[in-house]
């Protein structure tokens, strides 16, 4: 567990179906690291501490929870508003 004056960070990926899955996260340098190539790949970063501990939990390469979809959709359309990058629907 992160010290509460650890940086901790966690990475999203969303290709617009399913839910989004946790692609990264640490604390301490390993945050750093993640937000330093957010920063350099231009990926928006949104600081919330509370949700940023709820999905450190969530194991990589998986799903995030049920419970956390309304508040990750928030994260996402922030970040789809700052990139001006929105899912492309897929044809029926």
């Amino acid at each position: 567990m992160p010290r509460l004056d650890e940086k901790v960070a966690v990475s999203l990926q969303y290709e617009g179906e399913g839910a989004p899955i946790v692609t990264a996260k640490g604390s301490g340098h390993i945050a750093e690291q993640i937000l330093a190539l957010a920063e350099e790949y231009q990926i928006p970063i949104k600081q919330d501490p509370q949700l940023t501990e709820l999905l450190s939990q969530v194991e990589l390469n998986q799903e995030i929870p049920e419970v956390l979809y309304e508040a990750v959709a928030q994260v996402l359309a922030f970040a789809f508003q700052i990139s001006e990058k929105w899912p492309v629907e897929k044809p029926d």
